[in-house]
This record gives C-alpha cells, structure tokens and sequence, in this order.
C-alpha cells in the first residue's frame, strides 16, 4: 500500500490484486477449467509481471495467467494475509464460521480488506454454474489457496502435513460462510 499511496492515493486495496481480480474475470476465469490448479504460460506470467511491475495493465487472453500472478503475489507478500499471531488460532477455529469471521475481523485493516476480496472472488468462483466449467470447487480453491494465506512456521514435515488440512478447512469456512458484501464495492 505505501507503494502505491502515491499513484493511488485514493485506493484502499492494492492495485494489483483488484487488477488481477479483473483480469481474471474479464478473460472468462469462470468458463476456465482448472483456474488456479493449471499452470500459466512462463513467457506470458513474466511479460504480464513485468508490466504491472510499471503499473501497466498488461493485455492478456488467458485467465490462468492473472490466476497464477495472484497466487504468486499472495505468496511473496512479506508477511502472510492470516499473520503469524494468527496462524494457531486460525487452526483452531478453522471449521467454526463464527470464529473465522472473528479472526478476520482482528486482522490489521488490509489485510481484512484484501482476504475479503480474495475470499469475494472465490466466493463468485465456488457458484454451481461456475463449477460446472472450471471444476474448482469450494474445496479445491481452498486447496490451492491457503497455502499462498496462511503459512506455517515449522520445518517439521509431519507438522506441517497436519497443518495443511486445518488451513484448508479455515479457506472453505472462509468461502462458503465468510460474509464479504461490505468490500465488492471497495477499491
């Protein structure tokens, strides 16, 4: 957000996750199988990055590509979405509707902002109709998503195997019960 305050002052959520979003959208994510699962093209994931590392909107016509970005994005943000202070609690609450709304709600404002508009847009990917064409369920977003969300602390591989399925039950809580209506009109 400080990066951008100067080009856009006016924006409470990052420009390049609402630019994602729309390009996303814009180039047909919701009749793409696999959105988020399949792989994007290398050549056009670094042209794409490339120019939104200028503050350009690149000009795309595969979806799998602003997908990818967005994970990869999410990923290399220097602190998680869900903070470190939060993991543990996250895990434990992560089938509870009411206790993952609280969680988001003690979040820093950004990063409640921007999980509300990734969890808005899942929640728009996770309709039948839209399932229907790109395969990708509630489940298999969150499968695929949390670990971009959430990120574990330990080395110790069985730690972090059982940690995997909590942090994918907290996404699917997430995004079949997590009220977002307050952001779709927040930019």
């Amino acid at each position: 957000m400080e990066m951008q305050s100067g080009k856009f002052p006016h924006l409470q959520l990052p420009w390049i996750e609402t630019t994602l979003i729309e390009l996303l959208m814009r180039e047909g994510g919701t009749l793409t199988e696999g959105l988020f699962r399949v792989p994007a093209d290398p050549e056009q994931m670094n042209t794409a990055r490339a120019r939104l590392d200028q503050w350009v909107v690149p000009v795309l016509h595969d979806p799998h590509v602003p997908a990818a970005l967005l994970k990869l994005w999410l990923r290399q943000l220097p602190e998680p979405l869900i903070p470190h202070q939060f993991y543990q609690r996250a895990l434990a609450g992560c089938d509870n509707p009411a206790e993952t709304a609280r969680i988001t709600e003690l979040l820093p404002n950004v990063n409640r902002l921007v999980l509300a508009k990734l969890i808005s847009l899942l929640q728009d990917l996770a309709q039948d109709d839209v399932v229907a064409h790109t395969k990708m369920d509630s489940s298999n977003l969150a499968m695929v998503i949390a670990p971009n969300v959430l990120r574990c602390e330990s080395e110790d591989p069985r730690v972090i195997f059982d940690n995997t399925r909590r942090e994918m039950t907290f996404m699917k809580t997430l995004i079949t019960s997590y009220d977002t209506s307050f952001v779709r009109n927040v930019s």
